[in-house]
């Protein structure tokens, strides 16, 4: 049996592979990369049956063109870039069947900037540093540590779930596809260094309207508009850096840290975007016009566990939620588990036979984990 495969005709404006992120090399000077709006990306790997780590295509702008030789299932999430499959209009944020020979390609931005692709099985390069990012600036991960070009072949991996349907959407009442524009409110925490600039500066960020620059990209959100002052000049001893850092230049105007960050900046860092937000400024074009909004970090936690729950619903509904589905044993005695609103995720004596690994992920106080556990099945 062949392999399965993506073939690129076309690759549009700037199409890589990502995935979640590149996680615990930032003490050695390797960015974390990943997908900038890695909410749509976990849905997208939902809705077609994969794990939601599974690497995916982010798509800029201006989509590829596939060629798919074995028939699939596919979801397209984040910006609505015209899909089309054969020529025909396909939704986003819905499982659809792709037969073998079909080929997909986009039309353009009507709404929001980055799309992903997640087809069933994953695109299954081989993982760098335990992720299949793409570090575009680095050159390695992804497909040849580089964005797509014309004639690239991607194999794609077996779907551990053969139980998502095809045509499987999201209902209203859980759906949560979003409708960007481009007036973007954007809510932040003060700090870390926030007491390097002066009152007068922490106003001007709170108060004012920026746009997006044609300068910003995977690193950065530059912003244009009124310039923060600081106390006393914009360098501080280099430490490291978050994803939502605003930095301060020398300049004045501020610039937001995001997915391909460096690992540490030497400018004052007057704020920090809130995670449920980082995806709206993925989908930020160049001119949106974005305004900050001060929150605290209970506030902050409380838009984390709601954006979660979301994802959760959606696991639920497609049939990969984990409740009933693992027993938790201990001194002999089996024990029910519950997340934060009282919903069982594990069910005691449960007896079986066949083991499979299984990766089910958590968020507590704020900070997502995420573990591989071994199942076994009936």
């Amino acid at each position: 049996m062949t392999a399965p495969t993506l073939h690129i005709v076309r690759p549009g404006v700037l199409t890589s592979v990502q995935d979640l992120g590149r996680r615990g090399y930032q003490r050695y000077g390797i960015p974390v990369c990943g997908a900038m709006d890695s909410v749509s990306l976990r849905i997208a790997n939902i809705l077609v049956g994969n794990p939601e780590n599974s690497a995916a295509l982010e798509m800029t702008a201006v989509g590829p063109t596939i060629e798919f030789p074995e028939e699939s299932v596919i979801a397209i999430t984040g910006a609505d870039l015209e899909p089309r499959l054969d020529g025909i209009p396909i939704p986003s944020w819905t499982s659809v069947a792709v037969p073998r020979g079909s080929t997909l390609s986009f039309g353009g931005p009507r709404d929001g900037l980055r799309a992903y692709l997640a087809v069933a099985g994953g695109i299954d390069v081989p993982p760098v540093m335990n992720s299949r990012s793409t570090d575009l600036k680095g050159g390695f991960g992804g497909h040849e540590g580089r964005s797509l070009a014309d004639g690239d072949t991607l194999p794609v991996g077996i779907s551990p779930h053969d139980s998502v349907p095809a045509g499987t959407g999201l209902p209203e009442h859980i759906s949560r596809q979003p409708t960007y524009g481009q007036r973007f409110t954007i809510r932040v925490i003060l700090g870390p260094q926030d007491t390097a600039f002066t009152d007068a500066g922490i106003s001007t960020l709170l108060a004012s309207e920026y746009a997006v620059s044609v300068d910003s990209d995977r690193t950065g959100c530059r912003l244009e508009g009124e310039t923060i002052e600081h106390l006393d000049g914009p360098d501080i001893v280099s430490d490291g850096t978050a994803l939502g850092s605003i930095q301060v230049p020398g300049g004045g105007e501020p610039i937001i840290l995001l997915a391909d960050r460096g690992t540490t900046g030497g400018y004052a860092k007057i704020a920090t975007v809130i995670s449920p937000d980082i995806g709206l400024l993925a989908q930020a074009m160049p001119g949106a016009k974005i305004r900050f909004e001060r929150v605290s970090v209970e506030q902050a936690r409380e838009a984390l566990f709601e954006q979660e729950s979301m994802v959760r619903e959606i696991k639920a509904f497609v049939g990969l939620d984990l409740a009933g589905a693992i027993s938790v044993r201990s001194e002999g005695g089996d024990f029910s588990v519950q997340d934060a609103d009282g919903v069982p995720i594990t069910s005691p004596g449960i007896e079986s036979a066949a083991i499979s690994t299984r990766r089910v992920s958590t968020t507590l106080q704020g900070q997502r984990f995420e573990f591989d556990i071994e199942v076994e099945s009936p």
